[in-house]
């Protein structure tokens, strides 16, 4: 059972990446936190999945705007084993982590 940070990524623009799967027998409950360092607007992504490629109805957010220096964050997602925390970005310079607890 892992508690704290559970994935970290720097994401590269236009590019779905697995920030943290959720192991399989488990539940998580996470907070993902979003970042844009970047210097340009990103528009960026989150989706809880079965798979590296989300479908529609697996988004939490889609094309969400972020302002250089803007914050995004979504807390108490509870999430269950196999699944799978994707994020993406038009624009590089965004970073994700995922934060919580398994059990």
């Amino acid at each position: 059972m892992a508690t704290g940070t559970l994935g970290q990524a720097a994401l590269a623009a236009a590019t779905n990446t697995t920030v943290y799967t959720v192991p399989n027998g488990q539940t998580a409950t996470i907070i993902i936190n979003a970042v844009n360092q970047g210097p340009s607007v990103a528009a960026v992504r989150l989706a809880v999945s079965a798979t590296d490629t989300p479908t529609d109805a697996e988004y939490l957010e889609y094309n969400a705007p972020m302002s250089v220096g803007g914050v995004l964050e979504r807390t108490g997602i509870v999430v269950s084993g196999d699944k799978k925390v994707v994020a993406y970005s038009t624009a590089a310079g965004v970073t994700i982590n995922v934060y919580g607890y398994e059990a």
